[in-house]
């Protein structure tokens, strides 16, 4: 991932609805495409935690559609 380089998802295609993230100044920021104001910020070894955490389903339940 490039310096200030938004990325997202490969499984969002063309939509506008994601989740982008990138590598800047130290830090991983997030944001949601369709709301580029709020970015949320943290550290490479939390946002690694969280990756593994959602690679192993443990949030498979907040995308359930009921």
């Amino acid at each position: 991932m490039s310096q200030d380089h938004w990325q997202k998802s490969s499984f969002s295609s063309s939509s506008d609805t994601c989740v982008e993230v990138r590598a800047t100044r130290g830090a991983i920021e997030l944001r949601e495409s369709d709301d580029g104001d709020v970015i949320v910020r943290t550290t490479p070894l939390r946002f690694a935690t969280l990756l593994q955490g959602v690679k192993a389903g443990e949030f498979d339940h907040l995308t359930a559609v009921p």
